[in-house]
């Protein structure tokens, strides 16, 4: 398994998209560990990268977040973050995997050293690629589940949001976060530009609202006109920055424009 994360970082001319469907094969490598330990009884896979191998999100993630959505003897985490460490390296990996449960959402690490080194991306043989793991042990009620079995890489099994149950967690990141995050901005556009467009799950982004900001303070119901305010602030040159490092054609960053969100904001759905 080794080589063939290998072969896929070497068969590509740019460094750039070279890590990322190195880091690629490893997400699946890692989600493919929490199938086999039963992790999705507990788990439903969210964020960017959900939409990545759900739905074909053309931009790779760096993240693999999940939302904590059957409690009791059905959570393990350490239990999980310890088999992907054992599998990774029955696979020829030099894993380092973490764990810290000690605060609500509860954070993992996979660090694999020499991997970077060996595929030609890092002159330094023990600089490590890490992937970070993040599981809301608390997330907001509201979400509709599906189940789907993903063949990218590996062939898994996994319960995820639903896309509109996803895009409200997309909006909750938009209007809350404390910095600008370009990849939150092109997901968006993703979304807005499906014919129809996504809408979100408004009980869900409600109740995400009320949670981190107070309850009643903003109206999941009013979500374009929160985000109207939130795109007049942006500088889009910087959203373009941080976001096309991880797309599939950097050129498609040219389309994160003001007047293009404004008008995929006004379309009904």
């Amino acid at each position: 398994m080794k080589e063939e994360a290998l072969a896929l970082a070497r068969g590509v001319s740019d460094p750039g998209q070279a890590l990322n469907r190195l880091r690629e094969y490893l997400q699946a490598f890692v989600l493919r560990s929490f199938h086999e330990s039963e992790a999705f009884r507990a788990l439903a896979f969210v964020g960017g990268t959900a939409l990545r191998f759900l739905y074909g999100l053309p931009r790779f993630s760096e993240d693999l977040v999940f939302s904590l959505v059957a409690a009791g003897d059905a959570y393990e985490g350490t239990q999980w973050a310890a088999k992907v460490k054992r599998d990774l390296t029955l696979a020829g990996f030099t894993p380092e995997v973490t764990w810290n449960d000690r605060k609500v959402v509860h954070i993992g690490w996979v660090r694999v050293a020499g991997i970077l080194h060996e595929a030609g991306l890092s002159a330094l043989p023990a600089e490590k690629l890490a992937i970070k793991l993040e599981i809301d042990t608390r997330p907001p009620a509201g979400a509709r589940c599906q189940r789907q079995v993903i063949t990218r890489h590996a062939a898994f099994l996994l319960k995820h949001y639903d896309l509109p149950s996803l895009l409200a967690g997309k909006l909750h990141a938009i209007l809350t976060r404390k910095y600008v995050k370009g990849r939150d901005w092109y997901d968006l556009l993703w979304y807005r530009s499906h014919r129809p467009p996504v809408s979100p799950n408004l009980d869900l982004l409600q109740n995400a609202l009320d949670q981190t900001q107070g309850v009643g303070r903003r109206n999941a119901a009013s979500w374009r006109e929160l985000v109207q305010a939130r795109l007049a602030a942006l500088n889009m040159q910087a959203v373009r920055d941080d976001v096309s490092p991880f797309m599939e054609r950097p050129q498609d960053a040219a389309l994160l424009t003001r007047e293009n969100f404004e008008g995929l904001l006004r379309e009904a759905g």
